[in-house]
């Protein structure tokens, strides 16, 4: 992680309202946020049923994690494990677990796991290679 982390601390949280980050979360009690996490302007993170988003995961700008989803009913805590990283303007579905080490390209639509240090990408996601693994500190 670059060194712009050097000095992270824990974001101010206030449910409902933009992070000083402009990133926002509803139901903020129901997040587990890890450490040295960077999440991108615009993101919308609604943790009702649970999000736990591991130590160095990064969020791409503009993504949406719902742990609920009014449209087709589903419910389901999300996990953002180790280390993944999602691209910009990504969506991730509840009840979803994303790899560690995994990386999700811009623009994916994420309903359905996606297993250690595998790159995915499109709609919905789709793996489509298996990357090293990496192990960060």
């Amino acid at each position: 992680m670059s060194e712009r982390f050097k000095d992270w601390k824990p974001p101010v949280i206030k449910d409902g309202k933009l992070t000083k980050y402009n990133w926002l979360i509803q139901h903020k009690d129901n997040l587990k946020l890890g450490y040295k996490t960077d999440i991108g302007a615009f993101t919308y993170i609604n943790a009702k049923h649970g999000v736990v988003i591991e130590d160095y995961v990064q969020l791409g700008s503009h993504c949406s994690i719902y742990s609920i989803s009014t449209i087709d009913n589903k419910i389901g805590q999300v996990l953002l494990k180790k280390n993944c990283k999602i691209g910009s303007h990504s969506v991730i579905m509840p009840g979803v677990t994303v790899g560690e080490n995994a990386v999700i390209g811009a623009f994916s639509f994420v309903n359905k796991n996606i297993p250690d240090n595998a790159t995915a990408v499109g709609v919905p996601a789709k793996v489509v290679k298996k990357r090293k693994k990496k192990n960060v500190e």
